[in-house]
């Protein structure tokens, strides 16, 4: 599919994302607050990285897991960024459904609405897009925020990931300068991943060996084809033995000392210090000293997920267990709708995870990191 055969399906599916206001409210949804505008998301990184500090990403798949995610970072009272993968997505429009982009413009205007009831600074970002994605996630998603801008509103999302890890180097390179091009048009900050990450993300698996580890030779090749700035700004994924999922100690070897080295040898070649924005994929399960040690070296967001699962769900199955003969009608009783209603249930999901998001800001710094 064309980018042009995108820019045209797209109009007719984003609605009041494009700046169209509610008649009752009068609220333009492409300004609320307090998702973050592009300059506060430019700023909250700025901050993060001169304050030695990171920001706790986190991906939701429902109303229920974004509201844990925004309670989290309220009751940290830390600013951070809520994502959808391509899995997310899809299961964000309806199981049956399955549809990325109506599920992540969901996602948006539901996010809109009930962050106003916050007062920290939430970044709207979409994760994983490998290349057979693209045109059918990130593609028009550019091109909804696109024309928003074109219409004084913000973007929709602040940041997208472009995935090219599965790509030879110069193929990741060489889409990454296109959308990145776009992207800084439209006010977006594009994620590249440079190296591969181990484990599986939406059934994409990556095998743990040597090819988990960036090279300085691949950052050098990253900012002759990106910049370092100056053709927009981008947030940089370099794997150091990062891994999707929880593995058992031993299984998996991180080296964020690698960070180090590379920030130290680019930047000095091209004249400026740290001069990578850097992201920490596969945060779930690391140690304390692997996560402050990665920070030290220029992390400004890390993704978490398989941990803030867990933290949702352990809730959900303690209460099914506890209230077994409540909401399972047993021997033919009639249960008890006190105990199987969703709410009940839903609500300690929320608490469990908004706690697990908490933890990772004081593992990363950003607690009372807002403005």
């Amino acid at each position: 599919m064309s980018d042009s055969s995108v820019a045209r399906m797209v109009p007719s599916r984003i609605g009041l994302l494009q700046g169209q206001q509610n008649p009752q409210t009068k609220i333009s949804i492409g300004v609320s607050m307090p998702i973050a505008t592009p300059e506060i998301y430019s700023e909250m990184i700025d901050r993060a990285k001169a304050g030695g500090y990171a920001f706790p990403a986190v991906n939701v798949t429902s109303s229920q897991t974004l509201n844990a995610a925004i309670r989290g970072f309220a009751e940290a009272e830390s600013d951070g960024i809520i994502q959808v993968s391509t899995g997310g997505a899809a299961y964000w429009s309806g199981a049956s459904v399955k549809d990325m982009v109506a599920g992540s413009l969901g996602f948006a205007a539901f996010a809109r609405e009930v962050a106003k009831n916050y007062n920290v600074n939430i970044a709207l970002h979409t994760d994983h897009c490998p290349q057979d994605k693209l045109a059918d996630f990130v593609l028009p998603l550019l091109a909804a925020s696109e024309e928003a801008v074109k219409a004084g509103k913000d973007p929709i999302f602040n940041s997208h990931m472009w995935d090219g890890s599965h790509e030879t180097l110069s193929e990741n390179l060489r889409i990454g300068r296109e959308l990145l091009g776009r992207a800084a048009a439209a006010k977006i900050i594009l994620e590249v991943e440079i190296g591969t990450v181990g484990g599986e993300e939406d059934g994409v698996e990556n095998e743990i060996n040597e090819k988990l580890y960036t090279t300085t030779e691949d950052a050098l090749a990253t900012i002759e084809a990106l910049g370092a700035g100056e053709n927009g700004r981008y947030l940089t994924a370099l794997t150091f033995g990062n891994v999707h999922g929880v593995y058992k100690p031993g299984n998996v070897k991180l080296r964020p000392e690698l960070l180090k080295q590379i920030q130290a040898e680019v930047g000095a070649k091209i004249g400026k210090t740290n001069p990578f924005d850097l992201v920490f994929h596969g945060g779930s399960g690391s140690t304390e000293q692997e996560i402050a040690d990665a920070v030290s070296y220029g992390v400004i967001k890390m993704n978490i997920d398989t941990d803030t699962q867990y933290a949702f769900t352990r809730p959900v199955a303690g209460h099914m267990f506890s209230n077994y003969d409540g909401v399972l009608k047993v021997d033919g009783e009639m249960g008890n709708k006190k105990t199987y209603d969703p709410r009940v249930w839903g609500a300690s999901a929320e608490a469990g995870m908004a706690a697990r998001i908490v933890e990772a800001a004081k593992q990363l710094g950003s607690v009372g990191k807002t403005f």
